[in-house]
């Protein structure tokens, strides 16, 4: 588990957040947002205003990371890329989560060192990782002001024979009751551009494999382009497949079988194939991964249960 709680002594009174910039090393900033967090406790109990005095015996909860060997793919002083493995998150997105890419990017840079950009728990390939501070504030950048050039691979429904773009506006949804996609095709939406060639077309899966060139980075872009075109990513479990099931991933309670017979595939058949960009030298980076044959992951047509 990689958030420990530990306990410290505290002599004589203090405000939270002086003792964690003293003790700890932490900006203000940093200080403040543990504390909100409720990762500093008093008799046993969260404490959230970063005022609050504190004395005697306290415990801090902290993220200790706990590798299983991943090694990057390309480092240098300011930035790592790793090669993500398919069903593991970047970030814990809670103190009980067991393992993420963070484990792994802090076990070799440091408490500083940090992810840099959006990639899906399910989709596996190239994710960026920051060193320090301030190369993360800079590599942030970059992404958002799409400096970086990024290519996938996606095994999806049918076949395609022809390049084609979606040019379609997505906007995140308000009412889940109905659906479980995050996003959703819609004119009131941010702009949203991907371009996409299908590679190879197994006749047996009734699969193509494309290359996917994202011009904007919308959440699940592609994801939502190609259900919206009607060439679902196999194995996808929120799109292309029925509330229910959605509903039953989401919950935990998905079985392996009706992941493969609903969605196609036992994982979301979606890489992160290359990274190009420029960060004090230009950089390509391509993943090594042999994405193409992972249909073996992909159930055969006339097996598949969902409807297109």
């Amino acid at each position: 588990m990689p958030f420990v709680k530990k306990s410290f002594r505290v002599n004589g009174e203090v405000k939270a957040f002086l003792y964690l910039i003293r003790e700890f090393g932490l900006s203000q900033g940093e200080a403040q947002r543990v504390i909100s967090k409720g990762r500093v406790l008093v008799d046993g109990r969260s404490i959230r205003s970063s005022s609050t005095l504190i004395s005697g015996d306290i415990e801090i909860v902290y993220f200790e990371p706990k590798s299983r060997g991943v090694k990057p793919l390309f480092r240098t002083k300011d930035f790592l890329i790793y090669d993500k493995p398919s069903g593991v998150l970047v970030h814990p997105n809670t103190m009980a989560t067991e393992y993420s890419m963070l484990d792994e990017i802090r076990a070799i840079s440091g408490d500083d060192a940090n992810g840099v950009h959006r990639i899906d728990m399910e989709t596996s390939g190239l994710l960026m990782a920051s060193c320090h501070k301030s190369s993360e504030r800079e590599l942030k950048g970059i992404f958002e002001s799409r400096g970086v050039r990024k290519s996938y691979l996606a095994w999806v429904d049918g076949r395609i024979d022809r390049e084609f773009e979606v040019d379609s506006a997505i906007k995140t949804r308000d009412d889940y009751s109905i659906s479980k996609h995050k996003v959703e095709i819609n004119p009131d939406g941010k702009s949203a551009l991907t371009h996409f060639v299908p590679l190879k077309y197994d006749e047996k899966l009734d699969a193509t494999l494309l290359a996917c060139y994202p011009h904007t980075g919308r959440t699940h872009q592609i994801r939502v382009h190609l259900f919206h075109v009607k060439h679902p990513i196999l194995g996808d479990p929120i799109y292309g497949t029925e509330f229910k099931y959605a509903n039953d991933y989401l919950e935990g309670r998905l079985s392996l079988l009706d992941r493969e017979i609903y969605t196609g595939a036992t994982r979301l058949m979606l890489h992160a194939k290359s990274l190009e960009f420029k960060y004090k030298h230009s950089y390509y980076i391509e993943s090594r991964v042999d994405f193409e044959s992972m249909k073996s992951l992909i159930f055969e047509r006339d097996r598949r249960g969902f409807n297109r």
